[in-house]
């Protein structure tokens, strides 16, 4: 069973990888891939209980997925010095942008969920 659920996943990668070689979609695949996954389980078509066991794994040994890339990065360890400043930079300043920008996303949604809950007032309503 783990092999099935491992190979839906997978299936949704190759269909992001399909797409963004047929189209001019400029979207990493792996991100098609995760936004395909969702879309199959908003439909119903993939359900959640089928992928849950596979993702609490690879969710428990996410730290494993970033050795690769910390290891690529000793190689750049020249280029990161030169450019050390710059790099911080740009951290900080796209980390204040997102928590920025997801904070008054939040606050837009939050101001229209209670616009929509609000009971009707029982003058409009009497008409």
């Amino acid at each position: 069973m783990f092999i099935r659920y491992l190979a839906l996943v997978f299936g949704c990668l190759a269909l992001g990888e399909l797409a963004v070689a047929l189209t001019p979609i400029p979207l990493p695949s792996s991100i098609i891939g995760m936004l395909l996954l969702t879309l199959f389980l908003r439909l119903r078509w993939v359900k959640l209980h089928h992928i849950k066991g596979l993702s609490d794994l690879l969710i428990s040994n996410l730290g494993l997925f970033f050795i690769p890339p910390s290891i690529a990065i000793m190689d750049y360890l020249d280029i990161i010095k030169a450019n050390f400043w710059g790099i911080m930079g740009v951290i900080v300043i796209s980390t204040v942008l997102v928590i920025v920008s997801t904070g008054h996303v939040y606050q837009l949604f939050r101001k229209r969920m209670e616009f929509n809950i609000k009971p009707f007032n029982k003058k409009h309503h009497q008409k």
